[in-house]
């Protein structure tokens, strides 16, 4: 009886430690699930991870249901132990028929003994739906760790990837404002650069201008020097041509007048010699010849010049 009443405690023990851990497995909730936006390869990764993780798990799955396994072959021996008793039971029974009160406490022993055996049956029915419970939240637990570490590598490379994203970024807008920068400074050189130009041309546009204005006051004021220096000459042409003129007309004139003279002196002669006669004639004839051989007169000068 002592034996029997330490299994029986034992078999307690265990069924409730089986209910305990039910239940404990039953009130286990989900996680919340976080939506998490991943690429194909990394989801491939992280669920090449989780399939390593669910098959560790698997292992440590099947390790428990080795000991369940255990379980069932303690509950087998329960059960033939029962069948013992059971027969030991028969077997008193048959030894306790003489007996009113020796088969009464055989048929109470058999009772218990069957109702020890029920309870034996169903601690280990009990025993091996707890396995399985224990295996099937086993494999879900692992099934659920497995997710959350795909979930939470996911999350870190995506992490990672926005991170390198934004350093792509940035360094793209540097190098685009880099090279703004430089544009406008190169706009700005090239300004400086036209207006500096631009500067040194009007300078030596006006010097250009200047010297061609100069050039042209000059040639101006040379030009009305030539027409000073022309009209001087043309005035004073003009006075010794009015010069020579008035002395071809008083030459014209001394000359009319000595003709005039002479043509006096020929009719006076000619009329002393109406007068006087042949011999006055012949003298008068004599002087103009006279006179001719005394030398040039004034009228030839004049023609001279």
């Amino acid at each position: 009886m002592p034996k029997k009443a330490k299994s029986k405690s034992k078999a307690k023990s265990k069924a409730k430690l089986n209910i305990k851990k039910s239940k404990k497995g039953r009130r286990a909730a989900p996680p919340k699930r976080r939506k998490v936006a991943v690429s194909i390869p990394a989801l491939e990764a992280a669920a090449t991870k989780a399939a390593d993780f669910a098959a560790k798990h698997e292992a440590a799955a099947a390790e428990s249901k080795g000991a369940a396994e255990q379980r069932r072959s303690d509950a087998d021996a329960a059960r033939q132990e029962v069948t013992k008793l059971e027969t030991a039971a028969k077997k008193a029974k048959l030894d306790a028929a003489d007996s009113a009160a020796a088969v009464k406490e055989a048929n109470n022993r058999a009772a218990k003994l069957d109702a020890l055996a029920k309870k034996a049956r169903r601690e280990a029915t009990g025993r091996e739906a707890a396995a399985e419970r224990a295996r099937l939240a086993a494999a879900e637990k692992a099934r659920r760790e497995a997710a959350q570490q795909a979930k939470r590598e996911a999350a870190e490379k995506a992490r990672l990837e926005a991170i390198e994203r934004a350093k792509r970024k940035a360094a793209e807008k540097a190098e685009r404002d880099a090279a703004r920068k430089a544009e406008r400074e190169a706009a700005r050189q090239a300004k400086r650069e036209a207006a500096e130009k631009a500067k040194i041309e009007a300078a030596e546009r006006a010097q250009r201008e200047a010297a061609e204005k100069a050039e042209r006051e000059a040639a101006r004021k040379v030009e009305r020097e030539a027409a000073k220096e022309a009209k001087r000459e043309a005035a004073r042409i003009a006075k010794m041509e009015a010069s020579a003129q008035a002395k071809r007309e008083a030459a014209e004139k001394v000359e009319a007048e000595r003709e005039a003279a002479e043509r006096a002196e020929r009719e006076a002669a000619e009329q002393v010699i109406r007068e006087v006669g042949e011999p006055a004639e012949s003298e008068v004839a004599a002087k103009p010849e006279s006179g001719i051989s005394d030398g040039p007169s004034f009228t030839d000068g004049i023609r001279r010049k």
